[in-house]
């Protein structure tokens, strides 16, 4: 599963948009983010760990590493 997937299940799993994730980054971290460009980065994997971070947080989620069994 790509990061693209995880994402949207994760938006699906608490019913927002990728729009309202944009809107609320953009004001929360005055930046200009916006829809198109988070749904590119998404699509063509080039999204930095950093951002995905700030959509987990902004989402209630901690991002967490577990070593295999």
């Amino acid at each position: 599963m790509n990061i693209n997937q995880r994402v949207k299940i994760l938006l699906a799993s608490e019913a927002v948009t990728l729009t309202k994730v944009a809107d609320r980054l953009a004001k929360e971290k005055n930046k200009k983010i916006t829809m198109n460009n988070l749904s590119r980065k998404l699509r063509s994997e080039t999204i930095k760990f950093a951002e995905i971070e700030m959509i987990a947080d902004l989402l209630g989620y901690d991002i967490e590493f577990v070593k295999r069994k």
